[in-house]
């Protein structure tokens, strides 16, 4: 299930992304336009700055804007950076393999197929659809 950390802060780059600006887009802006909570929404979009996804500007201009163009951050790399793996289970993640500490035979396991599977599509959905779409869904809305 999706933290309402990870929807924040989607929302936020959402929002940052259709703003089109040059300037950068102040906290309080996207704070009261979402209707977040600003000291929270602060600690993510720290994360996110240091995940490489925006940059942040002090100053009476400040304010944060993408660290790369908006139809080259995928919602899957949003996800990793503030939840960690997609995987339900640790035997199929990419990132964070585990073994499962009650699996008897990995390569025979059914549950870890059916997992597989559905890592596979869900990082497929998440990783090909970008900010760019995000925000050109809402605009259409």
């Amino acid at each position: 299930m999706l933290t309402q950390r990870s929807r924040y802060a989607l929302r936020a780059l959402i929002f940052i992304a259709q703003s089109n600006s040059a300037a950068p887009v102040p906290i309080s802006v996207i704070a009261a336009d979402q209707k977040l909570p600003r000291k929270f929404l602060e600690i993510i979009l720290l994360e996110l700055k240091h995940g490489g996804l925006v940059n942040s500007y002090r100053g009476k201009m400040g304010g944060y804007r993408l660290a790369r163009p908006a139809s080259e951050i995928s919602f899957g790399e949003i996800i990793r950076l503030i939840e960690g793996p997609i995987a339900l289970v640790p035997c199929v993640s990419v990132s964070a393999y585990q073994r499962c500490s009650d699996c008897f035979e990995e390569t025979s396991c059914v549950i870890r197929k059916v997992m597989l599977t559905v890592r596979d599509q869900t990082a497929a959905i998440l990783d090909t659809t970008t900010l760019a779409d995000l925000s050109l869904e809402r605009l259409a809305a």
